[in-house]
Order: structure tokens, then C-alpha cells, then sequence
């Protein structure tokens, strides 16, 4: 079974040459000579309005490329509630670039925790994930993916998801999340910079409902980071009015590596 792809020419470009020319533009704009990451937060909004900043972190894994095999995807539902988190069936996932395999070995792994289920509806229509397959087929070789939806669920079970699929330099962990939606642009720069303030310093109990629509595989993640007494920097925090335009109602996002 293939997941298709659900915002392919919504999100971002169907076709693929067009699709290559906008990632190379992000990519070429935000490139630097910097480590690899052990981890990425990256944001999943239409390109045109988060692709700049989701550039600032893939770009750190040029020097990666032939070594990463393996990465963990996790991103909130946004149309799907339910407890813990979703895993697919899916063998593959198709992107307009081409298909990247699923680590299905890793998911059944998975599935004997008893917050961890196999829900396609989760999975369907679910951007979140969806959005960063093109940047990783753009940034890597040969890879596979373990993509997880994320639900009501606690940072202590995605903690303990991350733990298990952890690895060495052969595994990417990607969580995708924006920030604050939907307030006036000063406010929001605001609430931005108190919830990166509150990322970095890893109080991943200070994040509230508000704070980030990733917020529960956020949580996860720096709890892990915190447990192993790694840093998360952040390299981009900017919203929508930086890069749409419109400054009345905008979405934040955050880039955010973990090394």
C-alpha cells in the first residue's frame, strides 16, 4: 500500500520541476557550513509561507547526505483526534519527487507499545508529515521513513518512541510543528519568542495548547534531549507576515536543531 500524496498542489508544488526549482531557491538562500544535526524542528505550513525557514534546517544536512538511512518523522493530526500515536500501513510514500520507503520493520516494532496504533485516517490527509518528504528527498540519498501522526498523547510516550528509534548518524529525527496561529503580527512575534525561549531551555511543561500545534511531539523530543543533556538551538523564528505579507493574521514558525 502507497500513501499519496494529499496537498501536492496546495502545500506546494505538483510538479515535480517546479517543485525542485522552489526547494533549490529555499535551499541555496539558507545555505551554511554547519554540523550535522542529530534532530530538526521544522515547520509544515505552505511553502510560500514556511519553506524559507524549513530550508534553515534541512540545508545543515548537505554533509549528510550518503550517511543519514533513516528518519523519524513526527508531526501533530490536525483533522484526526485520537489517543497516542498513528502509524501506517503504508509500504511507501509518494511525493511528486518520487516514492521513499517506509521502515516497516521499525513500525511493527512500534505497535507492540499500547499507545502506539495503526490509524490510516490519521495518515490520509495529514500535512504535517507530508510537507517535509520533498525537503528530505531533496537533502538525501538513498533513505527510509518511520512517519508517525501524533495524538493526545504524553512527551513521556513520545520520549519514549524517540528513545527506541534513536540510532546512530544513520537516523534523522524530524518533528514537525508551527507556533502561534492566527494573532496580529507584534503578538505573535511575542508569543514566538517566549515559546523558543521555552525550546531551547528544554521547559517542555511550559508549552501550552497556544504555544504550538506540534506541541505534544515537541514535548517529546526535549524531554529525550534533556534526559541525554543535549542543546536545541534555534536558527530561524519568523511568521507568515515575514514572508506572505500579511501582517493581520499570521502563523509562527520556528527551525530549530538539536545536536
Amino acid at each position: 500500500m502507497n500513501r499519496q500524496p494529499a496537498v501536492a498542489g496546495s502545500f506546494y508544488p505538483a510538479n515535480p520541476q517546479q517543485l525542485r526549482e522552489l526547494l533549490a531557491h529555499y535551499l541555496h538562500d539558507a545555505s551554511i557550513e554547519a554540523p550535522v544535526p542529530k534532530a530538526i524542528i521544522a515547520p509544515h505550513a505552505g511553502y510560500i509561507y514556511s519553506g524559507a525557514i524549513a530550508a534553515s534546517a534541512y540545508t545543515r544536512l548537505k554533509n549528510a547526505h550518503d550517511v543519514i538511512k533513516r528518519v523519524v518523522i513526527i508531526g501533530p493530526s490536525h483533522r484526526v483526534a485520537f489517543k497516542g500515536l498513528a502509524v501506517s500501513h503504508a509500504d511507501s510514500f509518494i511525493t511528486p519527487l518520487g516514492n521513499i520507503p517506509v521502515d516497516t520493520q521499525a513500525v511493527q516494532a512500534l505497535v507492540q507499545l499500547p499507545f502506539v496504533n495503526t490509524i490510516e485516517q490519521a495518515h490520509s490527509h495529514e500535512h504535517s508529515l507530508e510537507v517535509q518528504l520533498p525537503f528530505l528527498q531533496t537533502m538525501l540519498d538513498d533513505f527510509s521513513i518511520i512517519p508517525i501522526v501524533a495524538g493526545d498523547a504524553s512527551p513521556e510516550e513520545v520520549s519514549q518512541v524517540l528513545e527506541l528509534l534513536w540510532g546512530g548518524g544513520e537516523t534523522l529525527i524530524v518533528i514537525s510543528s508551527d507556533l502561534s496561529h492566527y494573532h496580529d503580527y507584534a503578538t505573535a512575534q511575542q508569543l514566538d519568542q517566549t515559546t523558543s525561549k521555552a525550546i531551547e531551555s528544554l521547559h517542555y511543561e511550559q508549552l501550552g495548547f497556544e504555544s504550538a500545534c506540534g506541541r505534544v511531539p515537541v514535548s517529546g523530543l526535549l524531554k529525550l534531549a534533556k534526559d541525554k543533556a543535549l542543546t536545541v538551538k534555534n536558527i530561524d523564528l519568523r511568521n507568515s507576515g515575514d514572508t506572505a505579507g500579511d501582517k493581520q493574521r499570521v502563523v509562527g514558525y520556528g527551525a530549530y536543531i538539536i545536536e
